[in-house]
């Protein structure tokens, strides 16, 4: 078929930098940080901006507790569960070790106060209740949160319990648990408005503050989920958003509550004072158009997949440059949304993003009298 022998080529223009007499600034270096890894990574584009091991598998701890929290909006979204639903707590989350929401066995427990014990207080026992809530049992529950990993794209995730308790085979790399927080905010605004707020949470009668300090003293910060064991060290996922432009960033394996707190704070107060985000093309927006032989049609609107963002260094949006990379013979049919190639955009010699181009419609094949004259026409292109 013609769709596997299609040649590509980078040659459609959009749009150019504004001309400068020296080549474009370099992009500052991001802090040196002590942690195992870590990741910044711009919210509306995806684009990481500073990176050490992102993509390495490591403990992720209590920071494990997002995957359950996208589970349990998702499943109230759906309508599956609503937040006045009663959970019997049964004595496997009662017994659970580590930080608890104080909860007692038998007793009947809303979902919004398990989602309040588990986000602000990193509650294993609320934790493992909504699990078996939804699951039936923690171990079914884990195949559910594999599953969504799967659908999610979090290649480099798997997890074996709901709360982050410690197992060889449980991970998570960095990028992931940033793609996790912010499929969060993206997915579930109101819910992630609701819940990752609060600095504290009181259940019969103990008060227990958010383990994520950056609430306090950063009023940018409003959510994220820290994580910590003695394998692990102190991990923190935290996300911020200043004027018109949020940002993700994880930490894992620094050797204090204080570390990984200043070393957030560092890739964020970078990434803002050194970057801003723009939308360059609104969603269903024409991005470029290509020429398609012996189809009912001869040119095809090419679009992007929902509006296109990009970060770019701080005040330099008038140099930055984009390119479509299309068929170089593209002949019908094509389908509607049928990948067609991408669009560089690039600041200098520097890439910064690259977004995939769809067709904006569909366009069939030709009468027999079109396709013989584009047959011919073909020949001389």
């Amino acid at each position: 078929m013609h769709h596997a022998t299609r040649l590509f080529h980078a040659v459609v223009l959009l749009f150019v930098a504004t001309p400068v007499l020296a080549a474009s600034l370099p992009i500052p270096e991001p802090p040196n940080l002590e942690a195992r890894s870590y990741i910044l990574v711009d919210f509306d584009s995806g684009q990481v901006l500073a990176a050490k091991n992102a993509e390495k598998a490591i403990e992720p701890a209590s920071i494990t507790k997002l995957m359950t929290t996208y589970i349990l909006f998702d499943e109230i979204d759906q309508g599956n569960i609503a937040l006045d639903d009663k959970v019997t707590i049964s004595e496997k989350a009662w017994q659970m070790g580590g930080s608890k929401m104080f909860i007692e066995v038998g007793e009947q427990v809303s979902v919004d106060d398990l989602l309040h014990g588990m986000i602000t207080s990193s509650g294993n026992d609320a934790t493992v209740a909504l699990a078996e809530h939804v699951g039936g049992t923690e171990s079914s529950f884990a195949d559910y949160m594999n599953q969504y990993a799967r659908d999610l794209g979090l290649t480099d995730s798997h997890f074996v319990d709901a709360s982050g308790w410690p197992h060889e085979d449980h991970v998570m790399s960095a990028h992931d648990i940033a793609r996790l927080l912010g499929a969060i905010v993206r997915d579930f605004p109101d819910l992630y408005d609701q819940y990752f707020h609060q600095k504290k949470f009181t259940y019969a009668g103990i008060e227990q503050y958010n383990r994520n300090s950056l609430l306090w003293s950063d009023d940018s910060v409003d959510g994220g989920k820290t994580g910590h064991t003695e394998s692990a060290g102190y991990c923190l996922a935290a996300t911020a958003k200043r004027d018109d432009m949020r940002l993700v960033s994880v930490v894992t394996g620094t050797d204090s509550n204080n570390a990984r707190k200043s070393q957030s704070q560092a890739l964020l107060n970078y990434g803002f004072r050194f970057y801003e985000s723009s939308q360059l093309f609104d969603a269903d927006k024409q991005i470029s158009e290509i020429r398609v032989w012996k189809g009912d049609e001869t040119m095809l609107p090419v679009v992007a997949d929902g509006a296109v963002h990009v970060a770019y260094p701080r005040g330099k949006r008038d140099e930055l440059s984009t390119s479509a990379e299309l068929p170089s013979n593209l002949s019908a049919p094509v389908k509607d949304g049928e990948r067609l190639g991408t669009l560089h955009v690039k600041y200098g010699d520097k890439t910064l993003a690259e977004v995939p181009l769809y067709a904006g419609q569909a366009i069939a094949e030709g009468g027999i009298i079109r396709r013989l004259t584009d047959e011919v026409m073909m020949m001389f292109e």
